[in-house]
């Protein structure tokens, strides 16, 4: 085995700091966890070595943000490493910096990486001179001086207003009504602000009846760029992904192709390290343009791993520790879609915080579930309500969708409203169950 890191601190919480400890556990490696005095004894903070309460701050969101706080946790437990999970400072450059000047190895790309790719104006200006195909949008940030009227006409209707900050759908706002557009652009820089501290956004042309696909690069510093394909993602509510697949069921293989050798080409003009995503926007006719790069470890990876048998988690820490990139000739064998149980009122999306008085998920054959709950804990307004994923693999995708509809009768959660209801009616809708949907197949996508 090889020796990778000794003490690896997970700056984040729930599913995904318990799902990067799984596999530090397994390699050997001891955890360290962060979390919030007001979480109460999270499951991740129990399944860590170490523990570090943070310093109390105005939020508990803040207190996951507070990048001194995160880097002193390090240094006093001797972590020689740090894992950021998604959300919260996995995309922050200055958190990345922050841990090369203490000699902290930052599970992730190199600082400037993540700023040229966290900002998303500028990964747009980057690509496209790289010979990506990027949608029609606003160069400037629209911060109040610009005449944004003008702006939008010439990117045309419909659009979104997108923050330059974070993602996850956060602070995005679709205006199909010109009249419409200052509200929308107010919205989403209070969004933007409130969740990534920067009022910066701009516009995107909106493609109506598309699908959102993007393919998974892992890249090591000896310059070896490997793919492990691509997922689909286009079932949204909020902007937000609800359910992924890999492969794609709807892409040919001729577009598929073009697909991975534009995300493969733009992670090498970058000089990528570490694991990341590139996502697009696909048309009707499978003509594609690049959305975002994500540089960190996506929500959706579990169903690449059950399609690839490539735990990524595992390739980050061999990249980050200077190790070769090992995944050999990875190839998609069967098929794998993941559910994103929430804790929310299943008809409006309405985030549904309390206390799990019941929290079973279900426990099957080819049935991977990443939580960071359990019965008797709170689900709190403070952070997002996602409670568990539920993956399942299948030798076809008419298995794996069974085998889902399955496991999510299965799940049972008292205390809070989940979407499950309405995840099993997606599942078993028509066009679903024919892999021909868009992102405008859920209510609210």
């Amino acid at each position: 085995m090889l020796l990778m890191f000794e003490r690896v601190l997970t700056a984040n919480r729930g599913e995904i700091a318990c799902r990067v400890m799984r596999t530090c556990a397994r390699l050997g490696v001891e955890t360290v966890a962060v979390y919030s005095e007001s979480e109460g004894a999270p499951l991740h903070a129990e399944l860590a070595d170490h523990a570090v309460i943070l310093p109390s701050g105005p939020n508990p969101v803040a207190e996951y943000l507070d990048i001194g706080a995160v880097i002193e946790a390090a240094l006093r437990t001797g972590a020689d490493a740090i894992h950021p999970g998604y959300g919260f400072l996995s995309e922050n450059a200055d958190f990345a910096t922050a841990c090369a000047d203490a000699g902290i190895a930052f599970i992730g790309p190199a600082a400037d990486v993540v700023r040229s790719m966290g900002n998303k104006r500028e990964a747009r200006r980057r690509l496209a001179a790289g010979g990506v195909p990027i949608l029609p949008g606003s160069a400037a940030t629209l911060d109040g001086s610009e005449d944004a009227q003008s702006l939008a006409e010439s990117v045309g209707f419909p659009l979104m207003v997108k923050a330059s900050e974070g993602g996850g759908g956060i602070g995005m706002q679709l205006v199909t009504d010109p009249r419409r557009l200052g509200r929308a652009i107010d919205r989403a820089r209070s969004s933007a602000r409130r969740s990534f501290g920067s009022e910066d956004v701009y516009l995107e042309k909106f493609i109506m009846d598309a699908r959102h696909v993007e393919v998974q690069i892992l890249a090591d510093s000896s310059g070896v760029c490997a793919h492990l394909w691509e997922r689909e993602c286009s079932i949204q509510r909020r902007r937000q992904k609800v359910i992924e697949e890999a492969p794609s069921p709807s892409m040919s293989e001729q577009a598929r192709d073009r697909l991975i050798e534009s995300a493969v080409g733009a992670a090498r003009s970058l000089g990528y390290t570490n694991a990341g995503t590139f996502e697009f926007v696909v048309d009707g006719d499978d003509a594609f343009y690049f959305l975002e790069a994500n540089t960190r470890l996506q929500v959706e990876h579990g169903v690449t791993e059950m399609v690839t048998g490539v735990d990524i988690v595992e390739q980050q820490l061999r990249i980050a520790a200077g190790y070769a990139l090992d995944v050999g000739a990875a190839r998609v064998e069967g098929h794998s879609i993941q559910c994103r149980i929430y804790a929310e009122d299943p008809q409006t999306f309405i985030p549904s915080p309390g206390r799990l008085s019941v929290f079973h998920m279900p426990q099957m054959e080819n049935v991977r579930v990443d939580t960071g709950f359990r019965a008797g804990d709170e689900v709190t307004p403070f952070f997002d309500p996602l409670l568990s994923k539920i993956i399942v693999w299948g030798e076809s995708r008419g298995a794996a969708v069974s085998l889902m509809s399955g496991a999510l009768s299965e799940c049972r959660v008292e205390g809070v409203k989940t979407n499950v209801p309405a995840l099993r009616s997606v599942i078993a809708r028509p066009d679903f169950l024919r892999g021909r949907y868009t992102t405008g197949l859920l209510a609210g996508g």
